[in-house]
């Protein structure tokens, strides 16, 4: 029997690297387990009374809720979330986070330049909703475009993609719901590696094209072009309308070529979904690797997902690059809470009834892991949800946890590369940004071979360091903005994973 992991001197638990069957005692010193515990689970170092502290990291991730032994299962039925301490040290280790910067030899990829100056690693056109009325259209136009072979000898063209959702009218005009709607559609349209975007409304709806320009001004429009369903003259003629102009502008579209770009023109997105025991110990960290890699390029890495970051906020708090970085988050934080609050909901609600099954037990637990994405560099900068991001480095994004949602926000921001962690196995992809998948474990990679781009369980299973797996991850990154396809991208994931984020009254 393998060991279990002590990741820290100050933890009250260790985690098992495979399943321990019933009567079993890991530690060798500690009580028999009174039934079969899974891999990534936790058993108590030491005994914990009804109310002590359970840690794990050195960092609190729960209570216990009844008198543990040592070498107890210690999970849902025995520990339970409490609100986290929140006397915040910001920037107390800022100067640790700058020296995190390594310099490195200048690196590039192969990507697309566009007018604006910014560069794809993938090009797209894009048919864009700016209603739900003209979802069918801009779906059944590119499905035809596709299986009419129309795009057949334009290699330099990755497909066409439909940006359908729900909404776009019965909302309010303005406020928080409105911005949102508006930022992501002009940051899909915009996306640098989208060559040219159809936008297709029905033509009386609240989100109208004239006005989102309006807001963003002229920069990449060069590559729009706009129509209404009821302006050409209902469905059918409009599916036509699109297919013609897409026929047209193939040409122009497929002209442009890669050629190498500095790896300080990447933004990656940071994901993580179905996540479990190992998330945090193989898959995250090493990914944080990655992160202070890119950082250290001059690109940057966007963290999301603000609920689960949820309790480890303040180890980002200790690197915020300035006080008003720092309260933009903390702002964020408390908005999450009056807002679960509210629809009488709690921050535990998160996690899932899959990461528990894979061993996370509590939000704070899962923050933890989920933090460890964003590396050691400092905390340059905080954006609202799909708010175009410009800063180099390390930067956070408040989004959603779930993750349909939260990666089309950082896309819209501009992200052109997803990297997404997972340990109980997502199938997930996104356009027009592939998506990497990393598996947290063997037994994952070896089931899903499919769909996940990447194996870091070898971390634990192989001692493979998590600073080689973190290079291992970059390169794939590397290799990926360059034009190598992902899983993902080969299943033809993404068309469905376009979720602006609902927000706001529904007239």
């Amino acid at each position: 029997m393998a060991d279990p992991l002590i990741l820290h001197s100050s933890d009250t638990i260790a985690v098992l690297t495979q399943r321990v069957a019933a009567g079993a005692d890991p530690l060798g010193a500690g009580a028999a387990l009174t039934a079969p515990v899974p891999a990534g689970h936790k058993i108590a170092r030491v005994a914990m009374p009804a109310g002590a502290p359970v840690v794990k990291f050195g960092q609190f991730i729960g209570q216990a809720t009844q008198d543990i032994a040592v070498g107890e299962h210690v999970h849902t039925h025995n520990c339970a979330f409490q609100n986290p301490k929140q006397d915040y040290a910001i920037s107390a280790d800022l100067n640790a986070a700058r020296a995190a910067i390594q310099p490195q030899e200048a690196l590039s990829f192969a990507g697309y330049t566009r007018s604006d100056g910014r560069v794809g690693t993938r090009n797209f056109i894009a048919l864009v909703a700016t209603v739900n009325c003209s979802a069918t259209v801009i779906r059944r136009a590119a499905s035809e475009v596709e299986s009419s072979g129309l795009l057949d000898g334009y290699a330099n063209v990755d497909g066409i993609v439909a940006l359908a959702h729900g909404t776009g009218c019965g909302m309010a005009a303005s406020g928080r719901g409105y911005d949102i709607l508006d930022r992501v559609l002009w940051g899909h349209a915009t996306h640098p590696n989208v060559g040219a975007t159809i936008f297709v409304g029905l033509g009386c709806e609240v989100m109208q094209i004239a006005r989102m320009q309006s807001h963003f001004g002229d920069a990449g429009t060069d590559r729009f072009h706009a129509l209404t369903i009821q302006g050409t003259g209902g469905t059918r003629a409009t599916i036509d309308a699109i297919k013609a102009h897409v026929a047209a502008i193939l040409p122009q579209v497929n002209a442009i070529t890669r050629t190498p770009q500095p790896m300080s023109a990447l933004r990656v997105a940071l994901q993580c979904g179905g996540s479990d025991g190992f998330s945090s110990i193989t898959a995250n960290p090493a990914l944080g690797i990655a992160s202070d890699l890119i950082v250290a390029q001059g690109g940057t890495a966007i963290l999301s997902e603000t609920p689960e970051i949820y309790g480890a906020e303040q180890l980002l708090l200790r690197r915020a690059s300035s006080g008003a970085v720092a309260d933009k988050l903390i702002a964020q934080i408390k908005w999450w809470e009056d807002y679960a609050a509210q629809n009488g909901g709690s921050m535990d609600n998160n996690p899932s009834p899959g990461n528990k099954q894979g061993g996370i037990t509590t939000i704070l637990e899962k923050s933890l892991g989920a933090a460890a994405k964003g590396g050691a560099t400092p905390l340059a900068a905080v954006y609202d949800y799909a708010e175009r991001v410009e800063a180099p480095g390390l930067v956070f994004m408040d989004t959603p946890g779930y993750d349909p949602v939260s990666a089309t926000g950082q896309i819209a921001g501009g992200a052109q590369i997803v990297v997404f962690t997972t340990g109980r196995g997502s199938a997930f992809g996104s356009k027009p940004a592939p998506t990497i998948k990393l598996a947290t474990s063997d037994r994952l990679f070896a089931q899903m071979p499919d769909d996940m781009d990447m194996n870091t369980g070898d971390i634990v299973s192989g001692g493979v360091s998590i600073a080689d797996k973190g290079q291992q991850i970059f390169d794939l990154i590397r290799a990926t903005a360059s034009g190598q396809i992902s899983k993902s991208e080969a299943l033809g994931l993404g068309d469905n994973e376009f979720v602006p984020w609902q927000i706001g009254a529904v007239m």
